[in-house]
């Protein structure tokens, strides 16, 4: 682990779990423990589960033009997100063509967060703040936690310095937790009413445990990221790498509502209007006729054509179904469409599905 850029403070933890600290992101991640990834997916569902998103990039933007970058940076209209709100986007390049997704948090007082993962988010924020009086600082302090499953208020609130009951769905407030200060996100990546702590690494571990001590008669697990997989595709939530990549325009994965049509100016504006109507493809979802998880880059024919291909795939055994995010021909995404699944020495029958396949009118994230 010596070769990699960035380290969890929570690393003996996973590691006391059965973890190999593999890397996403510049960072050791717990992509398994030793327990069960569907007794982690039951926890979830259940009751909640504990995950380090760590690795997730924390960048701050401060200084007088903040508020210029954050909203040229990502399609979403950022002078329309107030204080204590956060906004998901795509961030793409001149040509119109997704190069990353975020979440930036206006934290007040001219202070942005922008969180994102492996994508250029960091490359396109330094172009946007050329020229602009603002400070962007990557914070690997700042480490992030997260509570999934609709036990997790229950769990939280006797040891929060604030009630957090009426928090609505992508806001966020400082509090303490456990005696220790932090920033608290009504947000997440698992289909589920969940919570993401954000803290410094010098308290990350005494509320990584007290949470999962004072959780254990809730049934609340810590998680990995292979349970993580399994929730976040249940609710059809993608994955950059996977889902998307700089040769997708958003409105060929399911991004075209972040994109907000009447603010001034983003970065690759003209370009991703233009291409709007030449979808070459279109994201999708099926359950393949199959008892196990696909491999991913299967391939998947209607009358012998080839009409698109596998992303990101996931066994729930809670759904007893193989289920999977595709990229599809237009013409092929209607639900009940039949197809024929090939990849290396396997083949199967699958049918597309309405995503997201799990919680359909979002009721539990957004109750």
């Amino acid at each position: 682990m010596s070769d990699l850029a960035r380290s969890s403070a929570l690393a003996s933890r996973h590691r006391g779990l059965g973890s190999d600290l593999e890397d996403w992101n510049g960072m050791g991640t717990a992509w398994s423990y030793h327990s069960d990834p569907n007794d982690e997916h039951d926890a979830v569902r259940e009751a909640a589960g504990l995950f380090d998103m760590s690795p997730l990039k924390k960048v701050y933007l401060r200084g007088p033009d903040a508020d210029l970058v954050a909203d040229h940076v990502i399609t979403r209209d950022m002078t329309r997100v107030p204080p204590g709100k956060s906004a998901y986007g795509a961030i793409l390049t001149e040509t119109g063509k997704v190069c990353d997704d975020a979440i930036i948090a206006n934290n007040g007082g001219g202070e942005w967060l922008l969180c994102h993962g492996s994508g250029e988010s960091m490359a396109r924020l330094l172009e946007s703040a050329i020229g602009k009086n603002v400070n962007i600082e990557l914070d690997d302090d700042l480490h992030n936690i997260s509570l999934q499953g609709p036990k997790a208020l229950s769990l939280l609130a006797p040891h929060l310095s604030a009630d957090l009951s009426d928090l609505k769905y992508f806001h966020h407030q400082e509090t303490e937790l456990f005696g220790h200060k932090c920033r608290i996100s009504r947000t997440g990546y698992s289909g589920e009413r969940g919570y993401e702590i954000f803290a410094d690494r010098s308290v990350i571990c005494d509320l990584w445990d007290n949470i999962l001590g004072h959780g254990k008669p809730f049934g609340v697990l810590p998680c990995s990221f292979a349970a993580l997989d399994k929730v976040r595709v249940e609710a059809a939530l993608l994955f950059f790498g996977y889902d998307m990549t700089e040769d997708h325009s958003p409105w060929e994965v399911g991004l075209g509502f972040t994109i907000s049509r009447k603010k001034a100016d983003f970065r690759g504006k003209e370009a991703v209007f233009a291409l709007q109507g030449q979808e070459r493809f279109r994201l999708a979802g099926i359950v393949a006729d199959h008892s196990d998880a696909l491999a991913g880059d299967e391939r998947l024919l209607r009358e012998g054509q080839e009409v698109g291909v596998v992303n990101s795939p996931a066994w729930s055994h809670r759904m007893n179904q193989s289920l999977a995010l595709v990229h599809l021909h237009p013409d092929a995404t209607a639900p009940g469409t039949r197809l024929f699944l090939t990849g290396e020495d396997f083949a199967c029958a699958a049918t597309v599905e309405p995503i997201p396949f799990f919680d359909r009118d979002k009721s539990r994230t957004h109750a």
